[in-house]
Parts: structure tokens; sequence; C-alpha cells
């Protein structure tokens, strides 16, 4: 059977496929805000810290990504509050917050009835199991990301290039930067069923950083990183299928790649031209 005929045919290959292209274009996206801010290190923190969330919702008899929802938002606005406030320097509040989400959600597992769950999905991402709720979250999230963005463009590329410019032109910081520190955790929670804590920051930065490269731009940048966030999920997607291999490593290893290969032919014309 070929990959088409599994997409015509089979429910959970067509979840998997619209999951890859939505969250290719939200980790497009968002993963320009996170590249820009030099927010890579928090973006970690906040996924780890998710699977307390993870953890907590298999204990209580709920939704694990609804615990994740509530996890992620606590981190981000905690180490932003944190952070502001000062008295602790952020790499430490990062990791801080990174080791407790994960000894919560090892706790929350182990204090969970019956036989402890298999939590590989959320861990190493299975974007074969996505389930039509799934995808309602995901078309939810990218639909609030997508709406906010045009919304707030200007004032987003004032924040993100210039935030001492942005203050004094009038703009309201703090509250962009909550509302990007809430998009982040939003958007890791998408990933979690597509890529998983361990590998969502590599889909976050990898495709951003290769366009930050194609091109300087704020408004084409993000649509060069979105559409090759989404053609990594649904190579990754195709490949898994084909090779019978974990699909969240697939699409890591493909962006990761695809990074490598850009920079190394941009350093070399460079030489060239010097």
């Amino acid at each position: 059977m070929t990959v088409i005929e599994a997409f015509l045919h089979y429910r959970f290959m067509q979840n998997a496929l619209v999951a890859a292209l939505l969250c290719g274009v939200l980790c497009g996206l968002i993963g320009v805000i996170i590249v820009e801010k030099r927010l890579v290190m928090m973006s970690g923190g906040i996924a780890h810290t998710a699977y307390g969330g993870v953890g907590l919702g298999y204990l209580f008899g709920f939704s694990p990504l609804l615990g994740a929802v509530l996890f992620s938002l606590a981190a981000a606005f905690g180490i932003g509050t944190l952070r502001r406030r000062g008295g602790a320097r952020t790499d430490v509040l990062i990791s801080l917050f990174w080791s407790l989400g994960m000894a919560a959600g090892i706790v929350f597992v182990a204090l969970a009835p019956g036989y402890p769950p298999d939590l590989n999905s959320y861990l190493f991402g299975n974007i074969l199991t996505v389930t039509s709720g799934d995808l309602w979250l995901m078309l939810g999230v990218t639909a609030l990301v997508v709406l906010l963005l045009l919304a707030l463009f200007e004032d987003l590329r004032s924040y993100l290039f210039d935030e001492t410019f942005a203050a004094v032109s009038g703009l309201r910081v703090r509250l962009l930067e909550w509302l990007v520190l809430g998009l982040i955790a939003l958007t890791v929670v998408v990933l979690l069923r597509v890529t998983g804590i361990m590998l969502a920051i590599a889909l976050l930065t990898a495709p951003a950083a290769t366009a930050a490269m194609l091109t300087r731009r704020l408004f084409p940048r993000m649509l060069t990183a979105a559409g090759l966030s989404a053609g990594f999920s649904v190579a990754g997607l195709v490949l898994s299928f084909y090779f019978n291999i974990p699909s969240g490593a697939t699409v890591v290893a493909l962006a990761v790649l695809t990074y490598a290969t850009v920079l190394g032919v941009r350093t070399l014309r460079r030489r060239r031209t010097a």
C-alpha cells in the first residue's frame, strides 16, 4: 500500500496529515519569534514543565493535554514574572521549572491507580496517535496565533527588534511579553503529540533559524519558516510510514539536517566571496 492510499483509506493517517500541516504552520510562526527574542531555552523549559501536567491528568482522570496547558502556562508566566522582578538568573529559573515539571510528572504517574501508562508518545511524539479532539485543539491554537499575529503585527515587530524603542513609543511591552509567552506555551502543548516534549524545541527553532538565513524581513521569514516546518512534518510522516521509524524523530532530523545544509552552503559562499 502506498502512502497516498493510506491517506485515502485510514482516518488516523488523515488526522496525522492535518496535524502535520497545522503544527508546521504554528511552529513556523512562533518559531521566528522564539529565535528573534532568544527564547529557545525558555521554550525548552516550558516544554519539559508540561510533563507535570500530563502526569496530573493521568492521576486525576482528565485530559493530559489539558494538564499540559495548565502547567505550560504556569511555567511561562512564572518564569516571566520572576525574571522581571529580578533576584535570580533566567537560566537558573528555567532549569528549576524544567526539573520540577519532569519530577512532578514522574511522581503523579507513579501515584496514579492501576498500571502506569505508556507516556512515550508525550515524550517523543507519535503523530499517528492524534485524535479528532487533538486536531480541534491544534486548529484552535493555530487560528488564535494567526489572528493575533495579523492584528498585532506592527506592534510585535517593534517589540521583537527594539524593545526599548517600542516602550518609548508607548507600546505596552509587558502585555506583549505575556502574550508571546502564552502563545509559546500553547504551541508547546500542540507539539506534544507530534514531536513530543524532548524534540519540540528542535522543530520550534530549526525551521525559523533556516528561514532567517534565507530572508531578513519578518513577514517573509514567518511564511518561509511555516512552509519549511509544514514540509518537514509531512515529509517525516511519509518517511515514517515507509520505513517504520518514529515520526517525531524523523521530522526533527529533517529540520536539523536542512538547517545544517543551508548553513554549510552559506558559509562556503561567504568564503568564496571573501
